[in-house]
């Protein structure tokens, strides 16, 4: 499969490939845009989108080091105040410096690049990776073990972020990735990496993108039989798998299915260091 010009892998657009090769297919070779919700009711969803994206934004602001009482003064929100209120007291608690927000680095893979852009990365002694979510419902840690964020974002830092560490490459058993919850701040969840599973995450990620450029026609990206996945999926009713889309208060994912990827990025909006 000829993958469309200036195509980069992301933990986004792989996940889609393993909840769903048609999903794949549709977005990312035929960049079909199908108008159909993702999650209903349709603007209670958006709502928690904007809400979503206002924090993120408040704690950028934050390890900017732009003063806390300022930061609150601009929030209008009942809900964000609330997960601000819960990001000041816990959200940056005995993670080490400095600390880089909202950086991008990327890695080749299969010809391609793959890129991850993290919320936050704390380097020192202990490199930690911190992602904010802000879903509604606490997720099982196993369903984040599985998760291409969760494979993709330590591969691409231990193999990436020697810029940030100052020295030829970050050691991979110092890597720690953190899932911090603005509803649950006591509840977050840690996972450590290694030699081990990084070569292990590598030979996955390998096999994975070989999988997706040998599939040649529109019939190798079947759907997915789990039918479940399709609720909250744009192109069900395009595959006959469901008119209504699914609750969002039942998501433990926090990100829109289409959510942007570099792709939808300028090089003055980002700032990416390649290995």
């Amino acid at each position: 499969m000829k993958l469309p010009p200036h195509f980069q892998f992301s933990q986004s657009n792989l996940q889609d490939f393993v909840d769903c090769p048609r999903r794949f297919y549709y977005r990312y070779v035929l960049d079909l845009q199908y108008p159909a919700p993702q999650s209903a009711p349709l603007r209670d969803f958006e709502l928690h989108m904007q809400q979503g994206d206002q924090f993120h934004r408040l704690a950028h602001q934050a390890v900017l080091g732009i003063e806390p009482d300022a930061i609150a003064a601009t929030i209008d929100d009942d809900r964000v105040y609330g997960w601000w209120e819960n990001f000041r007291a816990r959200g940056l608690k005995d993670l080490p410096e400095p600390r880089y927000p909202e950086i991008t680095l990327s890695v080749p893979l299969a010809g391609y690049r793959l890129v991850a852009k993290y919320d936050l990365i704390a380097v020192g002694e202990r490199n930690v990776i911190v992602d904010w979510k802000t879903a509604l419902r606490h997720p099982k840690r196993d369903t984040l073990a599985h998760r291409l964020q969760t494979i993709v974002y330590p591969y691409v830092l231990a193999q990436a972020g020697a810029h940030l560490y100052s020295k030829l490459r970050i050691p991979p058993d110092t890597i720690s990735m953190q899932y911090w919850f603005t509803e649950f701040p006591d509840q977050p969840i840690v996972f450590d990496y290694s030699a081990a599973k990084m070569a292990e995450d590598g030979a996955y990620l390998e096999r994975l993108a070989a999988d997706i450029l040998s599939r040649a026609t529109d019939a190798d990206f079947a759907l997915t039989p789990d039918v479940n996945k399709c609720k909250f999926c744009t192109y069900r009713s395009l595959d006959q798998r469901g008119a209504k889309a699914g609750d969002f208060r039942e998501q433990v994912n926090d990100e829109p299915e289409a959510a942007p990827t570099i792709l939808g990025l300028s090089l003055d909006q980002i700032a990416e260091i390649e290995f």
